[in-house]
């Protein structure tokens, strides 16, 4: 294995012709250049320097080894300054996970700015439902997490994590358009006790939240069929498949034609979506500046 800093050696030799110029240069002693330079041959196994008086002469196994080494020592330069800037805060790269609403409504529009305003950061995002994203995070596999507040949420106290809160979406009632209830100014849940069901598979954090509102409304909901795609529930809905709760600003740019979306009377649930990082880096300057976007985001939503 070459050593990096004996290739430097190698090329302040080369540059500046005796040991001892190369030693000045180096702040090094000449018996410290020797033994480097000594220690390089033996790395290589040729010799690279031929010794006429006081002077020393590159072999062509050592010009050769040069051309490499400039190659080497531009690319270790390189790096150093990478690692510099990011130490800095000014380049990098943040891997976020978000689930599909949170994407289109709050990351999307912030990769947008923070092509201006940080263009060192380069973002990977991951299409995660709310659950999965903190687990991601706290794996080690993100840097942020945008979820879904539900019961398997970690608790605000948590040490591991910080809470950025974004914000809250009440859910309407999704029903087809020849429903009963149809053209209500506005739907007392109780009253889809009776209806079909489609919900998000069990796990999902709308689906516990759903189940929550209709166990406070007093019934448990007859689940027929389930997605975790918003779409595809309201094109199950718009065939009259069934019911179902769905957040408002999921609803965004969802066809729903033969469906209609009817606001909850009060006391409706609602989907609360907040970022979380680790405690560790919540500081870094780049994960403030993608945070701060978020919350502009959100405000504009």
């Amino acid at each position: 294995m070459i050593e990096v800093r004996r290739l430097r050696v190698l090329r302040a030799l080369a540059d500046h012709g005796t040991v001892t110029a190369a030693a000045e240069v180096l702040h090094l002693t000449p018996s410290a250049v020797s033994q480097q330079l000594a220690a390089l041959e033996s790395e290589v196994g040729q010799e690279l320097l031929e010794r006429r008086g006081r002077r020393v002469e590159i072999t062509s196994a050592g010009r050769l080894l040069l051309r490499h080494a400039d190659t080497i020592l531009t690319e270790v330069e390189r790096a150093e300054q990478a690692m510099r800037e990011h130490a800095d805060g000014t380049t990098g790269e943040l891997r976020v996970a978000a689930f599909a609403t949170a994407i289109s409504l709050l990351v999307a529009p912030s990769l947008i700015r923070l092509r201006e305003s940080a263009p060192g950061l380069r973002v990977v995002v991951t299409d995660a439902e709310g659950h999965e994203g903190i687990t991601r995070l706290l794996d080690g596999a993100v840097d942020i997490a945008v979820a879904v507040e539900h019961r398997g949420t970690p608790r605000p106290d948590d040490h591991r994590v910080s809470r950025i809160p974004l914000y809250a979406e009440p859910f309407d009632a999704v029903l087809p358009a020849g429903h009963r209830l149809a053209s209500a100014e506005a739907v007392v849940l109780a009253e889809l006790a009776s209806d079909e069901w489609i919900t998000q598979p069990v796990g999902n954090p709308v689906r516990d939240v759903v189940a929550m509102a209709c166990e406070q409304a007093g019934f448990e909901p007859l689940v027929v069929h389930t997605s975790g795609d918003f779409r595809a529930v309201a094109a199950l809905v718009a065939t009259g498949a069934g019911v179902a709760l769905v957040p408002r600003l999921a609803l965004r740019g969802v066809d729903l034609a033969g469906a209609i979306a009817v606001p909850l009377a009060e006391p409706a649930p609602v989907r609360r979506v907040f970022a979380a990082v680790r405690r560790a880096g919540e500081s870094h300057p780049l994960i403030a500046a993608t945070l701060e976007e978020f919350r502009k985001a959100a405000a504009a939503v």
